[in-house]
């Protein structure tokens, strides 16, 4: 897969469309305090979907966001946060049952970093089908799904709803697997539904954990990966922690990124950066080497941060940034 697999950027209303999590994070102010020492904290707006539609829309994508919030303060402020930053948030429904949006409380530390999340019944996992507006799906380039909306029902139907539209209209579908063990009741549940999603998507990103997990039979192996170039997937995106990343491509030769070495002040963000950059990198036309590289140096600048999508570097940083590293930085 090509760049030019893309749908044409004149053709379309939205280059991205990021279904998925929208929701709070309370990042501890005290920096590499335990939960139990911290004595205030800072809201920001977090989940993975939310953070990618934010950090694509601060690089200069037209992206819109599917999700639903919660009717309470904390809704209002997610809406109006992705509403700031440039993220269309008609496809932003408000919750009418009393769901509530989930809430991550993190520490500020690198290593060892706790999170407790509260997630039961989470307004954004309310998605539906019905929800679902098929001119929007279709009037993007690339729709993006994180695997957690495929957790629970109904955002589960929603979801293969969405990329079910997406294929349909020509829109390319992207899954970013997300695998979140608390969300799902077994393993080899989350493994089924998001061999489901992946049989769906031209493009998928996940750690070697998550790959692990759609080949539970055989995952000592590491064929999970590969083995998903032999269906509808084109491009696979494997991501590997302080190794860097490898980019899979159907019938062209593997391409490998490391990463930008960075005083990192916590372990998360990194990914949904990675994600946004890097699909930035190539639905503006860049090689996927290119484009990879790009996604390195975006996630390398949210770790170094004290947020997920507030962290989020606009086009002019991130170039920037690559150029100021360009010259020590390892590519393979």
């Amino acid at each position: 897969m090509s760049q030019t697999d893309f749908p044409d950027r004149s053709a379309r209303a939205l280059d991205l469309l990021c279904l998925g999590r929208a929701g709070v994070d309370l990042y501890a102010q005290q920096e590499g305090v335990a939960l139990e020492s911290v004595s205030s904290f800072r809201k920001s707006v977090g989940g993975s979907a939310a953070n990618v539609a934010t950090g694509a829309a601060r690089l200069g994508l037209r992206t819109g966001m599917l999700s639903v919030v919660s009717g309470d303060g904390f809704g209002r402020y997610v809406r109006s946060f992705l509403s700031d930053n440039g993220v269309d948030v008609s496809g932003v429904k408000t919750d009418a049952t009393g769901a509530l949006n989930s809430l991550a409380i993190t520490e500020l530390r690198p290593d060892d970093c706790k999170v407790i999340i509260y997630r039961r019944g989470a307004a954004d996992l309310q998605l539906a089908p019905q929800d679902i507006d098929s001119s929007q799906v279709a009037s993007a380039r690339a729709l993006l799904v994180t695997g957690t909306a495929l957790s629970a029902s109904p955002s589960r139907e929603a979801c293969l709803y969405a990329m079910t539209l997406a294929r349909k209209a020509g829109t390319t579908v992207v899954l970013d697997m997300d695998y979140r063990p608390y969300g799902w009741s077994s393993e080899a549940q989350a493994s089924v539904y998001l061999q489901v999603a992946c049989a769906m998507a031209d493009v998928v990103i996940g750690n070697r954990e998550e790959f692990d997990v759609l080949d539970l039979q055989d995952s000592a192996s590491g064929a999970g990966a590969p083995r998903l170039l032999e269906g509808a997937t084109r491009i696979v995106l494997v991501k590997d922690g302080a190794r860097g990343c490898q980019i899979l491509r159907r019938g062209e030769p593997a391409i490998e990124q490391g990463v930008f070495a960075v005083k990192a002040r916590k372990p998360f963000g990194a990914g949904d950066a990675f994600a946004a950059a890097t699909l930035w990198g190539v639905l503006e036309g860049r090689p996927w080497a290119e484009a990879a590289r790009l996604g390195a140096a975006a996630a390398a600048i949210v770790v170094s941060g004290d947020g997920c999508a507030e962290s989020m570097p606009g086009r002019d940083a991130l170039l920037a940034f690559v150029a100021e590293h360009s010259s020590h930085h390892p590519s393979s």
